[in-house]
């Protein structure tokens, strides 16, 4: 690939176009740490209630007790400023002490999914060199599988009832032996209990840490290959919550008793930078620890009002299509936020004619803290835009030789701000890869700028389909088969096919059975030209995701075609 010219313009044609006291950029020179943020929040809001959980709540006050508490005890563990702390749960009360906690110890927070194998958590563990993991109870058969493939110094159990009272004893009872969600392991670990009362919190005291410390390596979701480590800074994340609140604070603030639902899972890089946001605020935040169970989801929905949600489209669709969805208050929404994949006309339409509020879709990446473009919040109907790039941030579309192309041209967005990542955790030629001369951090993703500034992604370079020398998006196809009536959700990939190369193949969920392969392409022939229309039609019960909801478009191919195959199938 050619090298990109440093003196290639940057034009900004969004800035004319920004929200009536939308700042152009922020104070970089002010942007603090996370922990600056978190003790400003938890002391502002002390009687406030922070989180609620299975009906229970913690305060500020009580959240930022329990937060020195786990500091207090990692500072006794003999560990150095910046070593590796990994988290392996989903969505409980005791995640945000933890993560909190790690930060005020001075040390570095690596996110790990539950749903992680063996084989994917070692890989993990060992690429960050963590020292000590914090894991709910009810993944540590996992963990126990993988410690004689990992260096780690300590485990730390955490209990699904932690900071529940007695309802959290109910809890654990029930989900280890009535549910049975907890597998039977042998592990030998410290109990987040016993270390929360020894030697507690007032043994903490405050660690140098600055903004240029490393809070996070957020691993990439490993759809390409074996997951990188993301170098994310204090001042990375906190200048995107800077940024964030200059584009949204605004309309949040507005909200005197904001009640966010918090369903996307905290180790996810986008409910992770949305959580540090709305506790600038004092934010009560209705944590789900299950998105995937959707009854269980609108049940808890239906017993509290609620003004902010933060989903992916597909859970968007999920609770859209729910036969009780409609019981739910919908009365004190104004804020419907998207992100994470691109979302879908037909699931914003139906989201907006159930609950009267427009979803507003943003964009960004593990690399990017996460936010990079969004849309104004005051937006009447879905735009099918990721809307403008956030203050002080710069973007462009360029080709494969990183020349630098014009409105409503497609190619590779590439982003430049404070945002971005400080690179790859020890990997410097995958930074390098990844980076611009002049800066740039390439995203992987085609887009077009649009003439007044607005993003619009294409899809994934990596996910494009060649069929007979033609470009074929799978975001494009999928979005035309979301509109079907009688369609839930699909997948597109592409095949190989020995007369063009590659064909498209649709992978569906059908909402009525009668639905078949000759109606799916009869319905594709009005809306997308003729290469575009899937070859192959295939009905499934369910698609592969990510705990996150994320379709997972190399899993599928995977398993159509095998992983020696996935070269050519692209």
């Amino acid at each position: 690939m050619a090298k990109e010219q440093s003196s290639q313009t940057i034009s900004q044609p969004w800035l004319a176009h920004y929200p009536s006291g939308t700042p152009e950029t922020i104070d970089t020179g002010a942007v603090g740490t996370l922990t600056d943020l978190f003790d400003r929040a938890t002391h502002k809001y002390a009687g406030s209630p922070a989180f609620e959980s299975f009906g229970k709540t913690m305060s500020y006050a009580e959240l930022a007790d329990a937060a020195k508490s786990v500091a207090a005890w990692l500072q006794q563990q003999g560990l150095s400023r910046g070593d590796r702390i990994a988290i392996m749960m989903p969505n409980v009360m005791a995640y945000a002490p933890i993560l909190f906690g790690i930060l005020k110890a001075g040390l570095t927070v690596v996110n790990v999914n539950p749903l992680y194998t063996r084989r994917e958590l070692s890989h993990q563990l060992n690429d960050s060199g963590a020292k000590i993991l914090f894991v709910l109870e009810n993944f540590a058969a996992t963990v126990e599988k993988s410690l004689p493939d990992v260096n780690l110094d300590k485990v730390v159990l955490v209990k699904p009832g932690d900071f529940l009272g007695l309802k959290g004893t109910v809890i654990n009872l029930v989900s280890r032996y009535v549910k049975k969600a907890v597998p039977g392991h042998a592990l030998q670990a410290d109990q987040l209990a016993d270390i929360l009362t020894s030697p507690g919190s007032n043994a903490y005291k405050p660690a140098e840490t600055g903004p240029e410390d490393i809070a996070f390596l957020q691993y990439t979701g490993g759809t390409t290959g074996l997951a990188k480590g993301a170098t994310l800074t204090h001042f990375n994340v906190a200048a995107n919550v800077a940024q964030l609140d200059a584009w949204m604070g605004r309309t949040i603030a507005a909200n005197k008793q904001n009640v966010m639902i918090t369903a996307l899972p905290l180790y996810h890089i986008f409910a992770l930078t949305a959580c540090c946001l709305f506790l600038h605020f004092g934010t009560r935040q209705l944590l789900i620890a299950n998105p995937r169970d959707i009854d269980g989801f609108v049940k808890i929905l239906k017993r509290t009002p609620f003004t902010c949600t933060v989903l992916v489209n597909t859970l968007y669709n999920a609770l859209a299509n729910h036969p009780q969805i409609k019981d739910v208050d919908f009365s004190r929404l104004t804020l419907s936020i998207s992100g994470g994949m691109a979302t879908q006309k037909a699931v914003a339409r139906k989201w907006k004619d159930l609950t009267g509020s427009a979803i507003i879709e943003g964009y960004g990446l593990s690399e990017t803290s996460p936010v990079v473009c969004a849309n104004p919040m005051d937006l009447d109907a879905f735009s099918g835009t990721i809307g403008y790039p956030i203050p002080s941030t710069e973007v462009t579309v360029r080709d494969e030789d990183g020349k630098i192309l014009g409105h409503d041209e497609e190619g590779e967005l590439c982003v430049r701000g404070p945002q971005v990542m400080a690179g790859y955790w020890n990997k410097s030629e995958e930074t390098a890869r990844v980076m611009t001369d002049d800066g740039f951090f390439r995203t992987g993703d085609i887009a077009v700028i649009q003439q007044d500034g607005q993003v619009r992604i294409v899809d994934r370079i990596k996910d494009m389909v060649l069929v007979s020398g033609f470009n074929v998006y799978p975001n494009e196809v999928e979005d035309v088969l979301a509109g079907h009536p009688k369609i839930v959700e699909a997948a597109v990939i592409g095949v190989p096919d020995e007369h063009s190369g590659e064909a498209v193949a649709a992978y569906i969920v059908r909402r009525d059975e009668s639905l078949t392969p000759e109606e799916v392409r009869e319905y594709c022939r009005e809306n997308l030209t003729g290469y575009k229309i899937p070859r192959r039609v295939e009905f499934r019960d369910s698609l592969p995701k990510t705990n996150v909801g994320k379709m997972l478009r190399r899993a599928l191919r995977e398993e159509v075609l095998g992983k020696d195959n996935m070269k050519t199938a692209g």
